[in-house]
């Protein structure tokens, strides 16, 4: 009856809400990756990332079909369709665990996975546990007692993609905003650069991506596109700008050191960067 209640809520939201145009100028509806949808504002340009880079591959990350609604893990709809510009074309999982800050370690170990740089998969607890996907790959389980955390040698050699899925959903269940925050490094907004992440450590806390940059090669001035996944776990999703529809959805550095999305405000000097 409870999830009955919220799909009837859900349908009214989004048929009074439907998702927000985008400048025909911006938007390429046949598009199927990032920067084949999106074009930059006019006067802007994408730099051109190395091949095989992180850049390069959340730039040319691919996309469902343009009007895919976000659904919740649950596949009930997300209620409010007007924040998301595009789905990104990857899965949630059957349970409530990728949310924000685990999204934007979903993208990164999937990088490294297909780059095979399994060494680099690792993230930290909460409780400031290393979780090391080789590790994990080398058969050892995670045992966790309260808080306390060891490694258990259970499981013969796998690197396989499914072995890897298992170990993303203990990260996503004992990892979020407050660890992940503690691993990245600040970095000044004036260097932004796609793979950067707006984060907030806390409970509540949130996290998105950055996806996209853009230049202009006159003024200097740059403007970049974020994604976010956030709770209940749901899709990622491109975020609009509401504040400014003409670049939606790119958003600019503007006067102040606040960034408002739709779902979150952040402050500048949240920007932070893998190592």
């Amino acid at each position: 009856m409870k999830n009955i209640f919220i799909l009837l809520i859900s349908l009214f939201y989004i048929s009074a809400c439907a998702q927000s145009e985008i400048d025909s100028s911006i938007i390429n509806k046949k598009g199927t990756t990032v920067s084949a949808r999106f074009n930059s504002p006019k006067g802007f340009e994408r730099p051109i990332y190395k091949a095989n880079s992180f850049e390069a591959y959340l730039n040319n990350f691919e996309l469902f079909p343009f009007g895919t609604q976000v659904k919740y893990f649950n596949g009930f709809p997300k209620i409010n369709q007007q924040v998301a510009a595009s789905v990104l074309k990857i899965d949630i999982g059957k349970k409530d665990l990728q949310q924000c800050a685990d999204a934007v370690m979903r993208l990164r170990a999937e990088y490294l996975f297909a780059q095979k740089k399994y060494q680099q998969i690792h993230f930290n607890f909460t409780n400031g546990f290393n979780a090391s996907y080789e590790k994990w790959a080398q058969g050892y389980r995670i045992k966790v007692n309260g808080n306390t955390v060891n490694w258990v040698k259970t499981k013969t050699i796998d690197y396989s993609y499914a072995t890897f899925k298992q170990y993303l959903e203990i990260v996503f269940t004992y990892a979020g905003t407050l660890s992940l925050s503690k691993e990245l490094i600040p970095v000044s907004i004036d260097s932004i650069q796609v793979g950067d992440v707006f984060i907030k450590g806390g409970s509540p806390g949130h996290a998105v991506m950055v996806m996209d940059v853009a230049k202009n090669k006159k003024t200097g001035k740059r403007v970049f596109m974020l994604a976010q996944s956030y709770m209940p776990a749901q899709n990622i999703h491109i975020l609009v700008n509401e504040n400014n529809k003409s670049i939606s959805p790119w958003y600019e550095l503007s006067m102040g050191e606040t960034l408002h999305t739709p779902e979150w405000t952040f402050q500048y000097n949240d920007l932070k960067r893998f190592k």
